[in-house]
């Protein structure tokens, strides 16, 4: 059997480091908001390109908090409307409405998966103030054409960055650096991800950091001065230590999952799957491999018969979700054909060769 993703094996290659660093997180006897996260928060900062990098709980509260401190900056007000792709996980389009404004909806790109350009104008309206791309699975949302339409209409852009941590423009830029604000997941799951839950928001703004850093912790802005209505979603301490452990090797293993897409794209020949689009840039970090077919119970029942790994990113679309029923009369044609055919394969950066080369050919015989 050749799993999904083995997140044993993925972190096993740091436990002396991570036992190390747990020592010094437990010695130091600072376990909340410490020197861990600071230094963490400079090393992130550095790796984006950005002047700031504010550490949280998770990656929903990094784009929940960006927005709540733009309504504080009086950027963003109750009931401004963000533009956000009707195929990404529910969570984007949650910090939305948590923070009082109004998710819109708009379909996405088969070839890409991200935003489809030509209907990211069409719903923009005088209430509409801000963008939130997001780079689904990995590959970044095509950012020149979305910062042309800001301009155009003076829009915030935020960025979903949780799936794409080190992808990078041709010019360089990473994610994260690439609109006025971005939010990051480090789930264990992610490319750069911990032992447990955490996130940050990295930014060149100096008043969003300021006001973001008071708004994760209670809204102080030294102890016990309360300054705003702010919240609890600080990065912890020990997780900040396991990712100072992990954050060198993020590039490396990115590398590797671009081999391995790489070669499924080249030898990967079976009229009945459709395999992603790549120009081997490395705007795509692979943090999931998605793959199309039209009878996916099908599909899935071959794969587990041949001992393939596999998960569904996402089963159901956010506008047919309970949770979001406000949604469910309207038709995003594009996004329900995605959800209904969509299946992720492995594409960890352990795979080995032998591995790789058995998915191969499992795919080619189905």
């Amino acid at each position: 059997m050749i799993p999904f993703l083995d997140l044993h094996a993925i972190n096993k290659r740091f436990e002396k480091q991570f036992q190390e660093g747990f020592r010094q997180f437990l010695d130091s006897g600072y376990y909340v908001l410490g020197n861990q996260v600071k230094l963490f928060e400079a090393n992130f900062a550095k790796y984006c390109g950005t002047t700031y990098c504010i550490g949280v709980g998770n990656g929903l509260d990094a784009l929940r908090l960006i927005l709540e401190g733009y309504k504080i900056l009086g950027k963003l007000k109750e009931n401004d409307e963000v533009l956000v792709a009707s195929n990404t996980y529910i969570a984007t389009i949650l910090a939305i409405k948590q923070a009082g404004l109004k998710p819109v909806l708009v379909d996405a790109d088969f070839e890409t998966y991200n935003f489809n350009i030509q209907s990211l104008r069409n719903p923009i309206s005088q209430n509409t103030k801000a963008i939130m791309p997001v780079h689904l699975y990995g590959q970044l949302a095509p950012m020149e054409e979305i910062l042309e339409i800001s301009k155009e209409y003076n829009l915030l852009v935020i960025e979903d960055a949780a799936q794409a941590h080190g992808a990078k423009t041709n010019d360089g830029k990473r994610a994260g650096n690439l609109g006025d604000a971005a939010g990051f997941s480090f789930y264990p799951t992610k490319n750069l991800g911990a032992l447990g839950d955490g996130g940050a928001v990295t930014t060149n703004d100096a008043e969003l950091a300021d006001a973001i850093a008071k708004l994760r912790n209670y809204g102080t802005s030294t102890k016990y001065v309360n300054e705003l209505l702010g919240f609890n979603s600080r990065l912890d301490e020990l997780q900040t230590a396991f990712l100072n452990v992990k954050l060198p090797t993020l590039d490396s293993d990115n590398s590797l999952r671009r081999t391995i897409a790489k070669k499924y794209i080249s030898e990967i020949k079976n009229d009945k799957i459709i395999l992603p689009t790549y120009d081997g840039n490395e705007d795509h970090v692979f943090h999931l491999f998605v793959v199309r077919v039209d009878n996916r119970n099908e599909f899935i029942d071959y794969l587990d018969r041949n001992g393939i790994g596999h998960l569904i990113h996402y089963p159901i679309a956010p506008h047919k979700q309970e949770a979001l029923s406000e949604y469910k009369n309207l038709k995003f044609p594009v996004t329900e054909k995605i959800h209904n055919t969509i299946i992720s394969i492995p594409i960890s950066p352990l795979l080995s060769e032998a591995e790789v080369d058995t998915i191969i050919s499992v795919l080619n015989t189905y």
